[in-house]
């Protein structure tokens, strides 16, 4: 089994990116052929400063390998240092439908916001997505419920290349977690936390300092009454009883249980010292790897090595079977 999943280097790594994505792509390193990618390609479809982008990039890699990646089991890279995934987005586009782009919700949602220039570059974003795991025939996409949507996008795209070309590309499927797939914003729990949209007190970042963490979650919102239960009317402590069952790795309705008789405040105070034992391993082994940026740059560069050779020869194909370049 091939496994490929992306992640941008734009803003500090939170919560929600840990328990939706990087805890995923952890455990499933011996499960098959992993490929995880630093998508900084899709970060400059909105506005950024080069400079930043670049440090931003080696701060996601320092993330991903002090939470447990190992570029022994998996292939760790920098998106753009493998041409393939451009050039293979425009032979996509020619089977993807301009309708299906105008459809996709964070297209609308992020356009909306964009004052001075809606880039094309974002409303083909699920194209390049899109030959991100095509070019390596990956058979599951770990991703948290918001990519749903392009997902599917995604596999209408292979199954129509397929259709017109031949069979080249792998149809991939969405490994979705059945628990934290959406982790909601402290202040807002009915929005997802997220950094573009939150506030800086409603997300608990990865490298947060412990009274950080405690100082948030006290103040966290949480509803009317005082059960420590999950209820439709009850977003706060719902998203609240998630996480610490995500953190436990035990099932919300044990949660329910174990805090029967407690307030919200004795919750709260649990879920933050969790919260902080949780994240406590990555913050300690992030420093001294973010400080060897050379050692970083190198485990980039030999993944991006790796994963051009599986990109070239998918790439191969796809030009053979549109009948483009030279003949083979």
């Amino acid at each position: 089994m091939r496994i490929f999943s992306g992640i941008q280097p734009t803003g500090r790594k939170h919560l929600g990116n840990y328990i939706g994505a990087i805890v995923q792509w952890v455990a499933l390193q011996d499960l098959g052929e992993a490929l995880y990618c630093i998508v900084d390609l899709h970060a400059i479809t909105v506005q950024f400063d080069p400079t930043e982008l670049r440090e931003l990039t080696y701060d996601a890699a320092a993330i991903l390998l002090a939470a447990g990646l190992d570029p022994e089991r998996c292939i760790l890279f920098r998106q753009s240092d493998v041409p393939e995934h451009t050039e293979l987005t425009w032979l996509l586009t020619a089977v993807t439908a301009y309708g299906d782009l105008q459809r996709m919700t964070q297209f609308k949602e992020k356009s909306a916001k964009q004052r001075e220039l809606v880039s094309a570059g974002l409303f083909f974003y699920p194209v390049l997505m899109a030959a991100d795991v095509l070019a390596y025939r990956a058979g599951e996409v770990p991703v948290g419920e918001d990519q749903r949507q392009h997902l599917e996008l995604m596999r209408d795209i292979a199954i129509r290349f397929n259709s017109r070309f031949g069979e080249q590309l792998v149809v991939p499927e969405a490994r979705i977690p059945e628990l934290g797939a959406r982790i909601m914003d402290l202040q807002d729990p009915t929005s997802k936390m997220s950094t573009t949209n939150s506030s800086e007190e409603g997300l608990i970042f990865v490298l947060d300092e412990p009274a950080q963490i405690e100082r948030k979650f006290k103040r966290a919102v949480t509803d009317s009454g005082t059960g420590v239960v999950r209820a439709g009317d009850k977003p706060g402590i719902s998203n609240l009883i998630e996480i610490l069952a995500v953190v436990r790795g035990v099932p919300p309705e044990q949660i329910e249980r174990e805090f029967s008789d407690a307030g919200y405040g004795d919750f709260k105070s649990a879920v933050a010292a969790e919260v902080i034992e949780y994240l406590r391993p990555v913050r300690e082994r992030y420093r001294a790897i973010r400080d060897d940026q050379t050692a970083l740059e190198a485990i980039l560069e030999r993944g991006a090595q790796s994963a051009a050779s599986l990109a070239a020869a998918t790439l191969a194909d796809v030009r053979a079977a549109m009948g483009v370049g030279t003949p083979r």
